[in-house]
């Protein structure tokens, strides 16, 4: 497997197979499996494609059809005229959406003029990427809390401390923060104890709905590009997301403050709040990632620390701010 290419960003020919049967559309059955006969099917045989004279491919003849059809029959006749088809461009992640949304073992590879020059299958695909697929979930993992496992992995405990604890001040540091605000606020804390009680539960929605945001936004990354027309698409998806998320959220939140403590207007405060911070997280959780893998430096393995860190600083912000300005 190639290390200096995504293997999903790679060429779909790298792929493809030779070993294939092309029988031409003009063969009889009894023709074309004595052709089979003398050519053989090559090591995972699981269709026949059909050509014409120029090698175009006109169609597929699956094995049973050519096995219980008729020996006078032309190949044409029987076969499958519909045939889904990898352009040669294509990528390895456009083959894996094919297999994926036509249910079919292997797919032909043809070129512009539809000249059959390849076929892939669905296990060499399993064989291949594995455990690339593997090995990317624990990148991802290890992505979104600050540092990449080939760094720790064989590391000292001095440099592993090297490398985790810088991080971990990204979470030293907002925590800090917030106590500062949250200092700011005294006043209003004071005024009503019913916000101190799900300021915990309000810090914990916002983390976890920017770690979502996060997690699917990395996921994205890998197989595209960072531009400002993805940036704008994503971001109209992912607040629309997060407002239906952090409206049921808010109001299901505000109606358990209401039952359990009868205050009309902390409970809007508190259900109002978990709306703008979870549309705050959602965003964050798309804008930090987005930034820094479309940079040049090596930061893609910050965005976990940073996302946590800003999404707690707006949380109290917005909680305190509007419990401040409604009370």
């Amino acid at each position: 497997m190639k290390e200096n290419k995504s293997t999903y960003q790679q060429s779909v020919i790298d792929y493809a197979r030779a070993d294939y049967s092309a029988l031409h559309k003009d063969l009889t059955v009894d023709e074309a499996l004595k052709k089979i006969r003398k050519e053989g099917v090559g090591e995972r045989i699981v269709y026949f494609y059909v050509v014409d004279d120029e090698q175009k491919l006109v169609g597929v003849l699956p094995t049973r059809r050519i096995l219980t059809g008729q020996q006078e029959q032309k190949l044409e006749d029987i076969m499958v005229r519909n045939v889904a088809v990898i352009q040669d461009d294509a990528t390895v992640y456009d083959a894996c959406e094919f297999f994926v949304m036509y249910k079919f073992l292997a797919l032909p590879v043809v070129n512009k003029q539809r000249k059959l020059i390849g076929v892939v299958d669905v296990n060499l695909f399993t064989d291949e990427l594995l455990d690339f697929s593997e090995h990317r979930k624990v990148s991802d993992v290890f992505e979104s809390i600050g540092f990449k496992i080939s760094e720790v992995k064989n590391a000292t405990p001095v440099k592993a401390w090297q490398i985790r604890f810088p991080w971990l001040l990204a979470t030293i540091t907002s925590g800090t923060v917030c106590a500062i605000l949250a200092g700011l606020f005294e006043a209003t804390l004071a005024e009503s104890l019913v916000l101190a009680f799900f300021l915990t539960l309000v810090l914990g929605l916002g983390e976890s709905m920017s770690i979502q945001s996060m997690t699917l936004t990395i996921q994205t990354l890998h197989t595209a590009q960072p531009s400002l027309k993805w940036y704008v698409r994503n971001f109209v998806k992912e607040a629309q997301t997060a407002i239906l998320i952090g409206g049921s959220s808010g109001v299901l939140v505000a109606l358990i403050a209401y039952i359990w403590k009868g205050e009309i207007i902390t409970s809007a405060i508190i259900g109002s709040s978990i709306l703008l911070v979870q549309l705050s997280a959602a965003l964050l959780g798309l804008s930090v990632p987005a930034l820094l893998h479309s940079t040049k430096l090596d930061l893609k393995v910050s965005a976990g620390p940073i996302t946590l860190a800003l999404t707690d600083i707006f949380t109290i912000l917005f909680y305190m701010g509007l419990a401040t300005a409604m009370m």
